[in-house]
Order: structure tokens, then sequence, then C-alpha cells
């Protein structure tokens, strides 16, 4: 080991001092607003909030392949909450989503209108509400559900503990990425091996499972999360880059990671999304950029 200071935690933590790193404007020990917001409503009965990171493309891969199915009633308007600058944090939001983190979901399609957040949650109210990508048998339906509280699961261990020392931390904490690293792996081989056996996730179909899958672990395996592609190895997991080949081979995968976008190449972005025209006539350029 290399770090050299060591640190004795006080009988009682205060928050006295800023986290530091690159998400410390926003960090704070209490839920609940900051500031006064009303949250815009568009014309469609589907209202998401939310940013291009993996959990909200999960919800919006989600919405656009419901489009693809079919389902007209899934359209939706995309608007973009832009965490860096505190948005999650008004009032309007909060009220969608008491945590504070996004996606958050109003869906306006009945009578009373419904209130969905946490990614698993909001994959599961659309797959029911329009049944697909969700098995029925209940076989099926259980390893699905496995796979899908797996991800979830998961996420912190890849987004705030691997990425957040890697990547955001504003010192190098050799012990931290070791720890982070060493369980982001673990879980890499263990997809890797599932899909040795499968060709989707949770079976032979392709579910919820894969879109909650996609955007974390196809962001490290072909992505370059946290530029840690090289540092993780993730060309060793070829199990995984077949299964992140197939997905991306999907228009709606593709569609659904540019929604609400503001990173990478400005062919990859669309901030928001109120139409299906909004993607607009450069749409297949902007596909294949994307899935590049």
């Amino acid at each position: 080991m290399t770090d050299t200071n060591e640190y004795t935690p006080p009988k009682v933590w205060v928050w006295n001092k800023p986290s530091g790193g690159r998400f410390a404007n926003i960090n704070r020990p209490i839920a609940g607003p900051t500031h006064e917001k009303v949250l815009p409503i568009g014309k469609h009965p589907l209202q998401l909030y939310s940013l291009g990171t993996p959990n909200g493309v999960k919800v919006t891969i989600m919405l656009e392949e419901l489009l693809a199915k079919g389902h007209k009633g899934a359209e939706y308007d995309a608007w973009l909450i832009r965490i860096g600058e505190g948005d999650q944090f008004g009032s309007g939001f909060v009220a969608v989503n008491p945590n504070s983190k996004i996606p958050a979901l109003m869906d306006r399609s009945g009578p009373k209108p419904i209130r969905v957040f946490e990614t698993g949650a909001i994959l599961v109210h659309l797959a029911e509400k329009f049944g697909e990508f969700l098995p029925t048998e209940p076989a099926a339906r259980a390893e699905c559900f496995s796979w899908l509280m797996w991800q979830m699961g998961s996420a912190p261990y890849l987004g705030g503990g691997f990425g957040h020392f890697y990547a955001y931390a504003p010192t190098k904490i050799e012990y931290a990425i070791d720890r982070f690293a060493m369980e982001t792996k673990r879980l890499l081989d263990m997809l890797d091996r599932r899909l040795g056996e499968s060709e989707y996730v949770a079976g032979p179909d392709y579910t919820i499972a894969d879109i909650a899958c996609f955007p974390w672990y196809g962001g490290l395996a072909r992505f370059n999360q946290y530029g840690a592609a090289e540092f993780l190895s993730v060309h060793e997991y070829k199990n995984v880059q077949r299964w992140c080949d197939t997905l991306l081979a999907r228009p709606a995968v593709r569609r659904g990671r540019m929604v609400n976008r503001l990173s990478g190449q400005p062919s990859e972005q669309l901030h928001e999304r109120h139409d299906a025209s909004d993607f607009d006539t450069k749409t297949a350029d902007k596909i294949a950029a994307a899935a590049s």
C-alpha cells in the first residue's frame, strides 16, 4: 500500500467541510428540495425527467424499444435534468423522486398521475403496462427479476464505488481503487460466465434485465466508462463483448443512448426528446455514430 496518511474517524461524524471531487457541489447529508422549481409537462402521457447517464439510458432504451414494437402509448417527453447544476433538488423533481436521483417518471395516462422512481421500478412498470420484455412463465420471470435486481445492487459498486474512486475522487486512494476494481472485475466475470451459457442475460429472450445491465456493463466494456477500459482489461470478457454487439445492433438501443445525453460527439446527443421527429433527418448518421 502507498497511502501514508492514516485517518481516525471521529466519534460522531459532522458535515463541516466539502467532500471534494467532481460532485462536491451537489453532495449533502440531507434529503428534500433546496429550491422551488416546477417541472415542465409535455404533450405525451409519459413524462421523463432524466440525464443520459447509465441509469437514465436504461429508461430511454426501454421507451424506444416499446415504440419500435408499435406501442404508441409509449410516446414520451424526455426533459433534461442537469444534476451538476442541482436540478434534481428542485421542489418539482423531489415531489416525483424524493431520493433526488435521475431518472424520474410521471405516468399521466390514467385518471390519476402515477410517479415512478428507481430504474428497476420504472422498467417493471413499463414492462407490465405494455406487456413487453418481461416473461410471464414463472421460472423465466423469476430469472429475469433476479438479474434485474442483481444489476440494481451492483450499480453502486460500479459507479459509486469504482467510478468515484478511480475517476472522480480528489485524491487517489490505492486501497479504495483496488477494493472496487476487484469487485467490478468479479461482476464482469460473473456476467461473462452467464453470457457464455445464455444468449441474453435472463435467458434466450431479450428482456428488461438486458436493458438494465447494458448501460452499466456496456459502458465499461464498449464505451470506456470512467476511462477505465484498459485498467479493467475489458477486452478479456468475450461474451460480454458479443452481447454488447448484439444489443448495439438494435436501433432502439442506439436511439435510447442519445436521449438526454450531454457528453460525446454532438452527433451522439439529443438533449431533449419530445417527438420521434426530434431525431430529425440525420437520425441514421447519428445512430451510426452512437454505435461506433
